[in-house]
């Protein structure tokens, strides 16, 4: 897979749309001293190369009563069982991230919950899946990290 060679202007359309995705083409076009035009073109060229993969919409989980977070650690009886569980977790809206992984566990997973009853009914329902041995969750106590943006950022500089 070849990379797609971006230009300097490419990385400022792709470093305003990085701090808002929202940020109105015409405004970057001003920005840059382009044509409105030549940012929709350069972003559908990034989009049908891949580089850029739809938009996203940042929620507050707690203002939405979803402030609970765990981390559950998967055992599969069986590796040949992945596919099938991951099938299995998708199903489960809570679940909201899950990896297939090495060392201790098969899958990682993220899950998102009201609170610690709600938690446990989520992980009820996981550990009730075909092909899973056993679990281990975490509990988080705080997100600290979680900002993209600066990877992105990174990444763009390096490009560069």
């Amino acid at each position: 897979m070849s990379k797609v060679k971006l230009d300097e202007i490419d990385h400022q359309i792709l470093d305003m749309l990085i701090d808002n995705t929202r940020t109105p083409f015409t405004d970057i076009a001003k920005k840059l001293l382009i044509s409105a035009g030549t940012v929709h073109v350069r972003v559908k060229k990034m989009e049908e190369a891949g580089i850029i993969k739809g938009s996203s919409l940042t929620l507050d989980y707690v203002k939405l009563g979803y402030a609970f977070i765990a981390y559950v650690g998967i055992f599969l009886e069986k590796t040949h069982q992945t596919k099938f569980v991951l099938e299995r977790l998708q199903q489960i809206p809570y679940v909201t991230v899950a990896h297939i992984t090495t060392g201790k566990f098969n899958i990682f997973c993220k899950i998102r919950a009201q609170d610690t009853t709600h938690a446990k009914n989520i992980i009820f329902k996981i550990d009730d899946i075909e092909g899973i041995s056993r679990t281990e969750t975490m509990i988080s106590l705080e997100e600290s990290i979680n900002d993209k943006k600066r990877l992105m950022h990174t990444i763009f500089n390096e490009l560069g």
